[in-house]
């Protein structure tokens, strides 16, 4: 079976009325166009994506495949991030922190409050966001929320 566009998201109704399979991604694979895969029940996919999915990505719960009885979903795995947190008399670090992992063209991710930001795990990146005056940073594993995403870009960009 070839997937060859996200036909939109997994909600409890959908998800409720038909068996659903999921298909794993790292996060990186997530911005890929080509797949083969196999479902948590077995069934061999293989996925053609158009380039949309070069900035937008595979979302978890992003619909790959449906017929009457079935639904073949993305669920995207946990991997290892940086939380950093600007501490509230520092919120001009805010800035300092986008610009750093931003000018590493890593990944960045708003955080669940207005200080807080996520990347995705690297020891130097680590090194050099724990060095930051006014900021906390901490290794944690999580979700990438692409929904949360604020970089543009896919990975993978090397000079």
């Amino acid at each position: 079976m070839i997937c060859e566009k996200i036909l939109g998201t997994l909600d409890r109704d959908k998800a409720s009325q038909k068996t659903v399979e999921y298909v794993d991604f790292d996060w990186e694979d997530a911005f890929k166009k080509l797949h083969k895969k196999v479902t948590d029940k077995g069934t061999e996919i293989g996925i053609r994506l158009d380039d949309t999915v070069l900035t937008r990505g595979i979302r978890q719960d992003d619909i790959l495949y449906e017929d009457d009885s079935k639904i073949i979903a993305a669920r995207i795995l946990p991997c290892k991030m940086i939380k950093v947190t600007v501490r509230e008399d520092h919120p001009c670090m805010v800035a300092k922190v986008c610009y750093e992992i931003g000018n590493r063209h890593a990944q960045l991710f708003y955080g669940e409050t207005k200080n807080e930001f996520l990347t995705i795990y690297n020891e130097p990146m680590l090194l050099m966001l724990s060095k930051l005056h006014g900021t906390d940073a901490e290794v944690i594993t999580a979700v990438p929320d692409f929904e949360k995403r604020i970089s543009s870009g896919a990975p993978g960009h090397h000079h």
